[in-house]
């Protein structure tokens, strides 16, 4: 028949447009030719929805998907309870929409109750994964984090330590002349000048371990820029 034709027509015209790496124009070029979701065959469906989620785009099928088992119609087909399995297993859950999936088995009458029970247990079980993958990323996120941030540390104090004692040294050269300088001040002036070259905000919570590092190695190097260095006997 025609319709059969014509589906064998759009099967292969899948195909070809995967091959070529066009698998973006795929739906939109089906339904030039069926219009509306509903309208699709299920052979047609089967396979945009296995093309997309092989390119890891189910999201491009969800609205499709979800119109053609909507359809009453197509609830009466035979192939209406693999292609719900499909739809479910390779578009809901691996966008983690638990609740749309739950909706969709409960609300299609063509379901039976034996189905019914174990789509509803498959969901549970993937929303059980999904909630586990989530508690173990996060711990392993933060793990991640605190050897760089450590690393970070190690790298700003090293800079702030070498500042420091080059402005030590060259305080301590100029000492017989410059004695009456304000070496707090200049002291301070480098500590700020320090925290604007690397960028540093500290209104950030992020910061505060560096800015708290930072204050330490500053007050030890002012302990250590005074100590060495003495001002030459005031003449009568």
């Amino acid at each position: 028949s025609f319709a059969e034709v014509k589906c064998s027509l759009c099967v292969v015209g899948i195909q070809a447009l995967a091959e070529m790496n066009r698998w973006r124009e795929v739906l939109s070029w089906v339904l030039q030719y069926y219009h509306v979701p509903e309208h699709l065959p299920p052979k047609v469906l089967e396979l945009c929805i296995l093309l997309y989620s092989k390119v890891r785009e189910p999201r491009v099928m969800l609205e499709v998907g979800g119109s053609w088992l909507g359809s009453q119609a197509n609830q009466r087909l035979p192939e209406f309870g693999s292609l719900l399995e499909l739809y479910l297993a390779q578009v809901l859950l691996p966008l983690g929409r638990f609740g749309a999936a739950e909706e969709l088995v409960r609300g299609c009458a063509a379901v039976d109750s034996e189905r019914r029970r174990r789509l509803l247990g498959t969901i549970g079980e993937s929303r059980g994964r999904w909630a586990r993958r989530e508690e173990e990323t996060r711990p392993g996120t933060e793990e991640q984090q605190e050897p760089a941030t450590e690393t970070l540390l190690g790298v700003l104090s090293q800079k702030l330590l070498t500042m420091l004692t080059l402005l030590r040294r060259t305080l301590r050269s100029m000492s017989n002349h410059f004695y009456l300088l304000p070496y707090k001040k200049m002291l301070l002036a480098t500590f700020l000048l320090y925290l604007v070259v690397v960028r540093l905000d500290p209104a950030s919570p992020t910061s505060l371990p560096f800015i708290y590092k930072l204050v330490q190695l500053f007050r030890q190097a002012w302990a250590a820029v005074l100590s060495p260095i003495h001002r030459p006997p005031l003449r009568d």
